[in-house]
């Protein structure tokens, strides 16, 4: 496997790469992760299963996509593909730190920076791609309701009753949803996708980096409303976004609606005590 990724990498650089070392690192969740060292230079590794070949592929669009804002730090994407047992996606290798005020105060404001860059006039992206191992479907829909009411909590809740999981009809929950959508006319952002404090970091020299993106074009606030999902981040990444670009009035309501979608995901993911935390959510939503 690390020869013929090695002859990836020397194919893409058009420089001689041979592996000297390789060891196994975080690699999320999903994924098995490595450090790869060889020549001077330094990667990280991500490896899945064959079958997940285009995961990697669209993970390393939507990173080319968030550099092209030239907002936000993100991994550069190098190569991806496949071996025989595995599929891999290279990305340049990032020394984290510790982050301080001033550095989640620039994150916020460059996450603010790239959701206004724009780029697209509808909602959705040019290509599936997905949110976990799960996938996530992203049609072109003109109508952001629309798209977040079918498209996001629709399916979820679809993969969810093949879980055996109980909640209130699909088609009531969707509804809801879309009419709550229906009250605000977002533009199309540039969104993370999978925003939550483990996709976050500072490196060495204080500049903020974001990671592991589900990226597509969607109301800024799903990136926002995940940042305050499983540990938060600090006050002053909150405060900096804001000075650039503040939230719109009902944004407290529209963020359990949004982060329904990632406990949903995560209920079709682990099971346990996300399916109930999904039906309060619902709960709350619709009553």
């Amino acid at each position: 496997m690390w020869t013929e990724i090695a002859a990836e990498i020397s194919k893409t650089t058009e420089t001689k790469f041979q592996v000297e070392n390789h060891r196994s690192v975080s690699g999320g969740c999903i994924n098995q992760g490595y450090q790869l060292t060889g020549n001077g230079k330094t990667y990280f590794v991500k490896i899945n299963h064959p079958s997940q070949v285009e995961m990697f592929a669209a993970e390393a669009l939507g990173l080319k996509q968030m550099l092209a804002t030239q907002t936000i730090l993100v991994p550069g994407p190098l190569c991806w593909g496949m071996t025989d047992k595995h599929s891999y996606l290279v990305l340049e290798w990032m020394e984290f730190g510790r982050g301080n005020t001033q550095s989640w105060e620039e994150m916020g404001r460059k996450l603010a920076a790239m959701h206004k860059a724009g780029g697209a006039s509808q909602f959705g992206w040019e290509r599936n791609n997905t949110i976990g191992s799960t996938p996530q479907l992203n049609p072109w829909t003109s109508n952001w309701a629309d798209f977040f009411a079918e498209y996001r909590i629709g399916y979820q809740l679809q993969l969810a009753k093949g879980r055996g999981g109980s909640f209130p009809a699909t088609e009531r929950v969707v509804g809801t949803v879309r009419q709550i959508l229906a009250q605000i006319n977002p533009q199309p952002s540039l969104v993370h996708g999978d925003l939550w404090s483990g996709n976050a970091a500072v490196t060495v020299a204080g500049e903020p980096v974001i990671l592991d993106p589900a990226t597509y074009y969607g109301d800024r606030e799903v990136d926002l409303a995940m940042t305050e999902l499983f540990g938060g981040f600090p006050a002053a990444f909150y405060h900096g976004y804001n000075e650039v670009w503040s939230l719109a009035e009902g944004y407290q309501q529209r963020k359990t609606l949004y982060n329904l979608y990632h406990i949903l995901n995560h209920f079709n993911l682990f099971g346990g005590g996300y399916g109930s935390q999904a039906a309060r959510m619902i709960e709350q939503i619709m009553y």
